[in-house]
């Protein structure tokens, strides 16, 4: 299979290893989980694919050629409203989120003020609004065709945003993830470390991927074409976007890169990245997880099965599912 450049900053390109094209697949999520033969392969694909993405990231923003980050001219417009008066996001979408718990939003607030610090200019996502699309049914359609979907799927929804009550799958090992548009809080499936009180450890073999398999089978029951992309092996939440050239580009420049911002930045994930390893990734020997240091997806609440203007957080909640 030709593989797609990583340093491209392309979100839904698989850098694991793994040809997860849906072709091959009735369910795309099939051929990971079909590949790996136990939880500890399942969770190194994850890693592979964000190390993979990192590194080439980091060589495009220190690289010669770059000019800048990609600015998302639909965000860059709703938090200018001023210069673009009237403007409004139409594009409606239906997904079912996973809302993470408390702690970890608390480690995303953490991490959200130590990057404005070196990048005061970012778009930061609210907590309230922070999500990890488990499963994706369509993006960009007018508001009377995601109502029409939403009436098909409508007796399997409450199944949809009930499943993580039952099927409990555990993401550790945080982690900044990065291209030139947004910054994420990314997780990978847990393989048996430190599990927590009241957990056993093979529960582990029930991944995020097979979460995600299941919740795909169980849309597609209903007769409705998933046409999700985000198929790759992560489990992210966006926490931050870039609006603007500002925190990259010299002040007053006319567009040129600013080599010393640029260089803060990177050091500034890579070494949040660091401390995160040390602080908040379970340890050989030790039996407990630093608050926010991992997720059980369906912790506090269950599925989110949200539609509409969602881009940035936003949207309307058409159930959410029971918590544990």
């Amino acid at each position: 299979m030709a593989q797609s450049n990583p340093e491209d900053g392309n979100t839904f390109v698989d850098l694991s290893g793994m040809n997860t094209s849906p072709s091959h697949h009735d369910n795309p999520y099939n051929a990971l989980i079909e590949a790996c033969s136990s939880a500890s392969e399942i969770q190194a694909r994850y890693a592979k694919h964000r190390e993979t993405r990192n590194a080439a990231q980091r060589q495009k923003f220190t690289g010669p050629n770059f000019d800048g980050v990609t600015v998302d001219p639909v965000l860059h417009k709703l938090v200018n409203p001023e210069r673009y008066p009237g403007f409004s996001d139409t594009r409606n979408c239906l997904v079912f989120w996973a809302r993470p718990p408390t702690a970890v939003k608390g480690l995303v607030a953490h991490l959200q003020q130590r990057l404005r610090a070196v990048a005061p200019n970012l778009w930061l996502m609210p907590l309230h609004h922070l999500h990890m699309t488990a499963l994706e049914i369509t993006f960009s359609l007018t508001a009377a065709q995601i109502d029409a979907l939403i009436a098909q799927m409508a007796p399997a929804i409450p199944a949809l945003t009930d499943y993580t009550h039952a099927h409990r799958a555990r993401l550790v090992m945080p982690q900044l993830s990065y291209d030139t548009a947004a910054i994420a809080l990314s997780f990978v499936p847990a393989a048996g470390e430190a599990v927590p009180e009241g957990r056993a450890r093979d529960e582990d073999a029930y991944s995020y991927h097979h979460l995600r398999r299941d919740l795909y089978d169980l849309a597609q029951g209903t007769g409705v074409q998933v046409a999700s992309r985000y198929v790759v092996p992560s489990a992210h939440l966006t926490v931050a976007r870039f609006v603007g050239q500002e925190d990259v580009h010299v002040s007053g420049g006319e567009g040129e890169v600013d080599r010393g911002k640029v260089e803060r930045l990177v050091e500034c994930i890579e070494g949040i990245n660091a401390e995160l390893r040390e602080a908040w990734w379970p340890k050989v020997g030790e039996g407990e997880i630093r608050e926010g240091g991992q997720w059980v997806v369906g912790q506090e609440k269950g599925l989110d099965c949200r539609k509409g203007v969602l881009w940035y957080g936003g949207g309307e909640t058409v159930r959410l599912g029971r918590g544990f």
